[in-house]
């Protein structure tokens, strides 16, 4: 063995000591996490315990009287017989046919009732159970689209869409089923497995003993198993969720794909991936789907030992040891070992939800923004209405998105009410990372932003945001009528106003094109033009006609004739209004009040755009190759 070899042998050995460690802190937690979400359920889950009692009662208490029901057949097709006991110790004649008739009945009614009395029990528990997890998982899906709104956008920047759509989906789907089987079928195997227990020893001690010995070699290994198979599952949830992303990010990247006829690349890259979880779920499965041939080989095993046990017995002619005794004992066998494989199965269940419900109750217990719900509403007068001159001021902003790389190191900047103010400069320069940290999606690491003479900070994020109309570069239509959105989130929107809002978008053509016009229901928002939904999410900034505008890159989808348009329209919305234009047409900026010329997270450069262009320095550079190439 040379040393690479052995280098992997420890790595592995580890990761595997890592995992063990890893899967008892999952197993604490996701407890703790059900426990808290489903108390609410706890009297339902006691009248299911209760259904389960009582179903363990009449299945354990079945057996005795076929015990009794097979002395009576046995004895009376016994020729030796004059008299035979029956039901409830009556005496009959061996001849009497209709007295033995009358016995069967009422032992074949009493089995019917018993066994008809278990399985609707058992009805009722699985019904509660079923119920009860499936509101669990309403709740925990609840929890988890609220949670997604609380928390930063700094969480997003670190997971992939499909790892987090896998933990609301499949996830939260698979700690509900395993609610659902595992302690229904847990609670019901323990009292089966004390009930069939008691119940052997009470029938026969010898062969209640013989069918113990069976229990060490059934117990070693569904341990063996377990240990095995709960780092598989917990892999394979992981595995899940990155292959999930997988898929999302090449249904977004069809186009890009197929321009560079990458489709090989791709296909390779996620038969990898597939073939990784393909494995992990093999190993999950082998190590979980053995417990049960040998669980029902031990069992046979089991049978034998009390046919042959038993056969000594009646040969020896113990006091009370009948063929009914036997009878009973190989549904008592049943009834004691079939716990144990359910059992077995039940922790499989268990370690699927265990997995499932680490990273459920992971999103579930990540750190979410600040509460500041406390604050005071900043922009409001003596009688309630939102009072916002509109100037902005910079003090000495720094930030980072982690601690490898400082975004904006140092900028300050001061703009008074209503000036149009156009941020420009190369990519990565952090003209977008401003416009983020001005609306509170990210938290300054240093320095302040106040509007109006006060911190964000000491304003609610709902308010500063409720003061902002935003124009994204990346633009978003949701399924739905083009009225809704349009009038997305704002209340009171007249007829009126989104007429004017579709006029000055140029949108009025489009409209009359849809068939039912406004009420037209986009299906998905890839079925319009990139240009179209440009129009519309301006359209929808018109709408909710804010006091401050934030504008990145509001024409970039939108030919060269739309533009001169979007920006006729853009300079009556941004007139008397503090607006802040992310540019990289330059052109689209001339008319601005002041231009920040960003590098680095740095203000280099400012003024109007004449004033810029005669200093000859970057901003003219910028302005001229863009000129040139156009």
């Amino acid at each position: 063995m040379n040393r690479k070899e052995r280098k992997a042998i420890n790595n592995t050995r580890k990761q595997q000591k890592a995992d063990k460690k890893m899967t008892k802190e999952q197993m604490k937690s996701t407890i703790k996490g059900i426990m808290s979400s489903g108390s609410k359920y706890m009297p339902w889950i006691v009248v299911a315990l209760i259904c389960i009692i009582g179903m363990v009662v009449l299945s354990i208490f079945a057996p005795n009287i076929l015990s009794d029901f097979t002395n009576l057949i046995t004895n009376y097709s016994n020729p030796s017989k004059t008299t035979i006991e029956g039901f409830n110790g009556v005496i009959i004649n061996a001849g009497d046919s209709k007295a033995f008739m009358e016995n069967v009945g009422i032992y074949g009614g009493i089995l019917i009732g018993l066994y008809a009395g278990s399985a609707v029990l058992g009805y009722c528990a699985s019904f509660i159970m079923t119920s009860v997890s499936q509101y669990f998982a309403k709740d925990l899906r609840t929890a988890m689209s609220k949670k997604i709104n609380r928390l930063p956008l700094s969480y997003f920047d670190t997971r992939q869409y499909g790892d987090i759509l896998s933990v609301v989906t499949n996830d939260i789907d698979q700690l509900g089923q395993s609610m659902q089987q595992s302690i229904s079928m847990m609670f019901q195997s323990i009292f089966t497995l004390i009930g069939a227990l008691i119940a052997m020893f009470v029938t026969s001690w010898q062969m209640a003993i013989t069918v113990l010995c069976t229990l060490p070699l059934m117990i070693a290994f569904m341990a063996f198993a377990l240990i095995l198979a709960n780092p598989q599952f917990i892999r394979r949830q992981k595995k899940l969720g990155e292959i999930e992303g997988e898929v999302e990010e090449t249904y977004n990247g069809q186009l890009v794909i197929k321009a560079f006829n990458a489709q090989d690349k791709t296909n390779a890259a996620f038969e990898k991936s597939n073939h990784e979880l393909k494995r992990t779920m093999f190993l999950a499965e082998i190590c979980g789907g053995t417990m049960q041939p040998f669980m029902s080989l031990i069992s046979y095993v089991a049978y034998a030992a009390v046919f042959v046990t038993g056969g000594l017995l009646l040969n020896a002619q113990v006091a009370g040891f009948t063929y009914g005794t036997i009878t009973a004992f190989m549904i008592y066998i049943n009834l004691f070992q079939s716990p144990l494989s359910q059992i077995a199965q039940a922790l499989n269940q268990m370690q699927m939800g265990v997995a499932s419900g680490n990273r459920v109750f992971e999103f579930l217990g990540a750190k979410e923004q600040e509460n500041d719900s406390n604050l005071p509403s900043v922009f409001e007068d003596k009688n309630g209405k939102e009072v916002v001159k509109g100037a902005v001021e910079f003090n000495h902003v720094n930030f980072s998105y982690d601690d490898s790389r400082v975004i904006i190191p140092d900028f300050s900047a001061s703009i008074k009410p209503g000036m149009k103010v156009a941020i420009v400069g190369p990519t990565g320069a952090g003209k977008t990372t401003l416009v983020n940290l001005l609306m509170r999606f990210y938290e300054v690491n240093g320095g302040s932003i106040s509007i109006d003479g006060i911190p964000t900070k000491d304003m609610q994020r709902k308010e500063v945001r409720d003061v902002f109309g935003m124009v994204l570069q990346d633009t978003w239509v949701f399924a739905g009528t083009l009225r809704e959105n349009l009038v997305y989130n704002t209340p009171n929107v007249t007829d009126e106003q989104i007429q004017q809002a579709i006029h000055d978008a140029h949108l009025v053509h489009y409209v009359r094109t849809l068939p039912g016009g406004l009420d037209y229901y986009i299906e998905d928002g890839n079925t319009i033009s990139g240009g179209q939904r440009q129009l519309i999410t301006i359209a929808r900034a018109m709408i909710k006609n804010a006091p401050l505008l934030i504008l990145d890159e509001a024409t970039s989808n939108v030919d060269t004739r739309t533009e001169e348009k979007i920006e006729e329209s853009m300079d009556r919305l941004t007139k008397g209004r503090t607006s802040f234009v992310i540019a990289h047409r330059l052109s689209t900026i001339r008319n601005a009040d002041l231009i920040l010329v960003m590098r680095d997270g740095n203000i280099i450069e400012q003024g109007t755009h004449d004033s810029l262009m005669n200093q000859n320095g970057f901003y003219a550079s910028l302005y001229n190759s863009q000129f040139s190439m156009e």
